[in-house]
Order: structure tokens, then sequence, then C-alpha cells
């Protein structure tokens, strides 16, 4: 097979919702579905392999890319629970459970500060996605880049940001990321490879897109034979009906970059349910639409993330070109901490609730003997100190100064900002005359 993801590995799909099929028939589908605690959109039958994919007049393209659904299927472990048959080690296991501790207890942390009147404008926090962003990040190298969203606190702390700088951050202070001016919205950080948050759905994509031809342009052209450097680009599946998404797709898999598109399928696109928003809400087939396989997973999962981001990675690293995975998922507030979170069934909710991602990561590892409650109670404890300092740090740190406004905005400021006299124009009382009452 032309790519790393093993012909014995694949299984089909469900069959697609009929897009002719009414809303509400979708629906009552889906809440019967509910009733199976195993189900998620991606759950499988073990079916044939579709033909591979080979577009017509495509005579450069000698090897296949087959459409698949999920690239792991759960491997059985023996009586004996020998390691060799383990999905990580020991550590492996404490290194996730403490990230995915890490956004969850972040977010809450959040959350209380918002309504404390601590943070400003919209905050959307990540809570039961945690699988997602453990199971892909943890797995980059520093000089790997990361392109994310509005709800992107968990990415940026995943790669690596610590927490004191996106605390303050959101914060708007001195020693946030962005020096208090990005926001909840845009975190980045250059340090870590972090090439920001995006507010608006698919800006995102076109930015991390460029990374990946940088790292492509540095090898190739430059012969900087150790950049081996990979992007990873986080969107929900409100952003694959918009038209950026599409073009890079294109663009990635024309040029082969080393990218991975990671859509956070959480079912919902702010109030719209996907399965009214999209003709065909399986997002994984538009991978082998474009050249590139196209992975369906299940979000709630951190170690069956984790296999299919293995993969997605080490093809990339290799220079075969990019995947789209459609990690199933799904949040656990409501769209922003300004959404009362009333249009969302609670038989949905109650759901994936009893599905969280962290405490299935906790069941396996108990079952398996790699932990015990008292190393995972000392990992709960140190997040909690770690998540109150954060707070103190961001609470205790400077405003930024007014004369910071014109920072990073020209490439000359002289142009504007900086009067005759060399200070800021800001700075003179004469500036916001007129407009004090704003």
């Amino acid at each position: 097979m032309a790519t790393s993801f093993s012909a014995t590995k694949l299984l089909q799909p469900l069959p697609p919702l009929n897009s002719s099929v009414r809303s509400t028939d979708k629906n009552t589908l889906l809440s019967n579905h509910f009733k199976d605690s195993s189900f998620f959109l991606g759950s499988t039958h073990k079916l044939s392999l579709k033909k591979p994919f080979s577009p017509p007049h495509s005579q450069r393209r000698s090897k296949p890319v087959f459409a698949v659904s999920e690239v792991v299927q759960d491997k059985k472990l023996k009586n004996d629970s020998s390691l060799s048959n383990l999905l990580i080690t020991k550590e492996e296991g404490l290194q996730l459970y403490e990230d995915m501790v890490l956004g969850r207890a972040f977010e809450d942390m959040c959350a209380q500060m918002y309504y404390r009147g601590k943070m400003f404008g919209f905050v959307h926090l990540y809570n039961g996605q945690e699988a997602v962003s453990t199971g892909f990040i943890k797995l980059l190298k520093k000089e790997d880049s990361v392109v994310s969203t509005y709800r992107d606190h968990v990415h940026a702390l995943s790669k690596g940001v610590p927490a004191r700088q996106v605390m303050s951050e959101l914060f708007g202070k001195t020693t946030g990321c962005c020096r208090g001016q990005g926001g909840s919205m845009h975190m980045f950080s250059k340090e870590h490879n972090v090439l920001g948050g995006f507010a608006f759905i698919g800006e995102g994509i076109p930015v991390a897109t460029g990374a990946a031809f940088t790292s492509k342009y540095k090898r190739e052209v430059l012969k900087e034979a150790d950049c081996d450097h990979v992007t990873m680009a986080f969107f929900g599946d409100g952003t694959c009906n918009n038209g950026q998404f599409f073009e890079c797709l294109n663009m990635a898999a024309l040029w082969k970059l080393p990218i991975i598109f990671v859509v956070e399928n959480n079912l919902w696109a702010i109030g719209m349910s996907h399965l009214r928003a999209t003709s065909d809400p399986e997002i994984w087939k538009k991978g082998p639409a474009f050249g590139m396989p196209g992975v369906h997973v299940d979000g709630m999962d951190v170690l069956k993330v984790r296999e299919v981001a293995k993969e997605a990675v080490a093809r990339a690293r290799r220079g075969d070109g990019p995947t789209l995975v459609e990690c199933e998922t799904y949040r656990f507030r409501g769209h922003s901490l300004a959404d009362p979170d009333e249009l969302r069934d609670p038989t949905e909710k109650n759901h994936y609730a009893a599905r969280d991602p962290i405490s299935a990561l906790k069941k396996y590892m108990f079952e398996n003997n790699l932990v015990n409650e008292a190393e995972l109670k000392a990992i709960d404890k140190k997040i909690d100190e770690l998540v109150e300092d954060a707070v103190e740090f961001a609470d205790e740190s400077p405003h930024p100064v007014r004369s910071q406004l014109l920072e990073n905005v020209f490439a000359d400021p002289r142009g504007f900002g900086i009067g005759p006299d060399g200070r800021y124009r800001c700075e003179d009382p004469k500036f916001t005359e007129g407009t004090a009452h704003v």
C-alpha cells in the first residue's frame, strides 16, 4: 500500500447519513444510537475495503490512496496483560494524563476567573476535547508548529507554553505570551512555535499550510537535511465548509507538504448541528478527494487518537505528504462562556459526558496495572498548585502601558506613532483629546 496506513488496520464507516433525510430524522437516528454507550459517529463494523481512490488522468500519482475511516483497531490485550500488547508505557501514560488534567483544570479555572471579571471578551473553553490536543501535540518536537483556532488555550499548554504565560494573556497582562495584546483567541509563542489562535474560522489553515511549505522549502531547496519539521492545523467541523479548507487541502496534496489537518468535530458549529450544515457529515472523506489519506477516529479516546497521530506525523516527516484526520469529540460546555448552552439535547450531552477522555485513560491504566491511585492523585495535586500559581502570577502582573498599543503595528513606528521629539504620540495628553468620552 502506498501510505504507512497498513491495509490490515483499515476499517470502513457506517453507511453515510442520506442527505435527503430530514434533519429531524437524523436527530432521531442519533438519539437512538446514544442509547449505546459505545457509539460514536465513526463506530464501525468490520467491512471490506473500498477500491483505492485513483483520480482520472493522473499519470504522476502511481500509488493509490485509500479512503479510510479509522486507522486503528482496538488492540486486544492478552490475558497476561504483557507490556508488549499495551498501547503505552507507564511513563507515557503519566505524561498523557498530566497534560489532559492540566488542560481540564486550567479551563475550569478560566471559567471562574471569567465570571469574576478577570477576563474580558469571548472565552471559549476546551473541556471534553483534551484527548485530541494531548494525543496529537505531545508527539511533536519543539521545532514543529501548531496552528489553532479561538479555542486555543489547551493547544498552547500542550505545546509547552507555560501556564503562567497563558493565564496572564487571558488577564491581558504584559507577562502574557503576547504581552496581553492577544487575549483568549490569539495565543502565540515564537519560542514554542505556536503560530497563533485565530478568531475567524478557517484563517489559520493557510498560515499552517505556509508553515509546512517553509519546512519543505528548507529541506529541498536550502538543503537543510535535518529539517523534518511538521505542522498541525487544528480546526472545527464548521470550518470544513469554508473555501480556505479546500484550497489548502489541494495545495498540501499537490506539493506533498508535511502537514496534518486535524478536524476537531465536536458536532456543533456554535449552535448549528453538524448534521444540518453539511451535505456529507463524514469529513474524513474529503481527504481522499484531494489525494491524501482521510482518517476518522474516536476523539474521546486519547490512545486511539495517539495511534492515528503517530502514523500521520511519521508520514509527514518521511516526506509522504499530508493527512486529514477527523476526530469526533465533544465539548462539555457551551460554545463560549457567554453561551447558555440551551440548544443541545441533554441526552446527547449526557452520552458524551459518560465518555470523558480523562476517565477513560484512568480506567485503561488501572486495568492494565500501569499506575496506582496515589500516583494520579499526586499529579492532580501538582496541577492544582500549578494553576493556582498561574492565577496569582497573572493577577499580580502589570497591565501594558498605553504606548504598547503602537508597537508591532507599523514597520516604522516613526511614520505615525513617534513624534519629532522621539516620544510616543499617545503619551501626549492631546493625542486622545476629543475621545475621552468613548
